[in-house]
Order: structure tokens, then sequence, then C-alpha cells
């Protein structure tokens, strides 16, 4: 069998067993063939827009003897799919933006008809796929925040539920960012950014990644410092704000609290 990165083993543990996955971006297939091969699921379809991937995909597939299994197709996005062919959706590895746009098309189109389930890692950009996913009826079940070669990612798994908009009340609590120099709206952007499961259960990587975002705007303040323009005290005062509200979301979560040297 073969062996997954960190990230798509990551990934492969949120697949409900048994569920017939849809794989978008499949790259190589080395989620859709080591999900079947570990016995996790009976079949796949490995999507993949270009033909080189594609073509890995195939070989890939065929190499491992599971070519009656999973059906590779290239196309883009989820019109790869035909509604009520999959009831898990996984999507790896591309901006939140991108991401946002493959499944909005999709809801469109039909395609996501009979998919209970959504798998999701978003590269950057997780507060665009959260939003997407409230907005259409999704709730948000799961959260990982992982470290893989020097990149921190983060997983998300969501569900389609009937009571999805009450359910999303509750997953969405403002009481989840215990701040109260925030209003509403601030608070409840940063549950979007930050996840709402991962500030309910903060550990040392999500104040990591907060740190390092903290210390990039930190740099990028002090190169808009050097202009004197009016466009650019505007914009280093949005900075230092961004920044200021990130020292006290992380200053509030019960955890090793972050420098910020």
């Amino acid at each position: 069998m073969i062996k997954l990165s960190k990230r798509l083993q990551t990934i492969a543990d949120r697949v409900s067993a048994g569920s017939r996955v849809a794989d978008i971006g499949s790259d190589h297939a080395l989620l859709p063939v080591y999900l079947i091969q570990s016995g996790q699921i009976p079949s796949a379809i490995a999507g993949e827009l270009n033909a080189g991937p594609c073509d890995a995909a195939r070989k890939q597939t065929a190499d491992a003897g599971l070519t009656g299994q999973i059906s590779v197709r290239q196309g883009d996005g989820l019109s790869v799919l035909q509604p009520g062919e999959a009831d898990t959706v996984t999507i790896a590895g591309m901006g939140g933006s991108l991401m946002a746009e493959i499944l909005e098309g999709g809801y469109h189109s039909g395609k996501l008809a009979g998919v209970q389930e959504l798998v999701l890692q978003p590269n950057v950009g997780e507060d665009i796929v959260r939003r997407w996913l409230v907005r259409r009826g999704w709730v948000l079940t799961d959260e990982a925040i992982i470290e893989e070669d020097g990149r921190i990612y983060e997983v998300l798994r969501a569900v389609s539920v009937a009571d999805a908009e009450i359910r999303n009340i509750v997953v969405y609590d403002l009481s989840a960012v215990p701040l109260q120099t925030m209003d509403s709206y601030v608070k409840a952007g940063w549950l979007y950014r930050m996840g709402p499961h991962l500030l309910r259960k903060p550990s040392g990587l999500l104040m990591k990644k907060w740190e390092l975002e903290h210390q990039k705007l930190e740099r990028i303040r002090r190169q808009v410092s050097l202009s004197d323009s009016p466009e650019s005290r505007e914009k280093e005062a949005a900075l230092r704000n961004e920044m200021n509200q990130i020292k006290e979301v992380l200053a509030c979560l019960p955890t090793d609290k972050p420098s910020f040297n």
C-alpha cells in the first residue's frame, strides 16, 4: 500500500468510510489509490485539468491494479463529475479563492447533487472557503492544522445537512473569540480567518501560524512606512490595526503565548 504525506493522510483520515469519493485536482491520484487500498472506500473518481498529471494519475491507478475502481477523468473542476456519482468530494493544494470558484461552479451546475461530505485543504484563503460553506448550506464539522516541510496547512471537513443554518449559528458562536474590545463584525471575521474549531481548541501550531502572519505584516508595514504619501499612511494604519487584532486574539487563547519579537 502506498504511503501518503502527512498532509494527504490528514485529508484521508477525514473521509467517511464506505463513501464514493471524487478527488478534484488529484495529480497522481495518490489519495484515491490509498483510500481504496486501505479498504476505506469502494471507488473513486480522480479529476485533473492538465494532461500531464492526468496521465500520471492513470499510470498510478494502473500500477496499483485499480483501473476498475478509479475513474481518471480530465476536466475543469467538478465538470468531471456527474450528479449522484459521489458521496464525498476532496479538493486539496490550491488557493481558497479557486477552491470556492470550483465549488460554486459545481453548486450551480448541479454537480454537487448527492454529495454529503467535503474534505478541503486550501493552501491560502481558508476564510474564503469557510464563508462559501456557510453561504451554500454546509456545516463545518472538523478542522485540523498540521505542519509539513516547513509549511502550515489547514484541513476542513464539512457536511451537507437540512438544518445547516441553525447548526452554523452554533459553529460560529462569537464567544469563541473571547474579546470584549472587538465588535461582532470583527469577531466574526476572525472566526472565519482562524477557524471556529481551531480557536476552540487552540494549539501551538495555530499560534505559530498567526505569529508568522504577524511578522509578515510587520515587514510589509516597514516597507509602507518608507513612503510619506497619504495612501501609505492609511495602509500603514490598517496594517497596525490588523496586527493589533492578531495579538489580541492570540493573547486570549489558553495555550502558550507568542513572543511577537
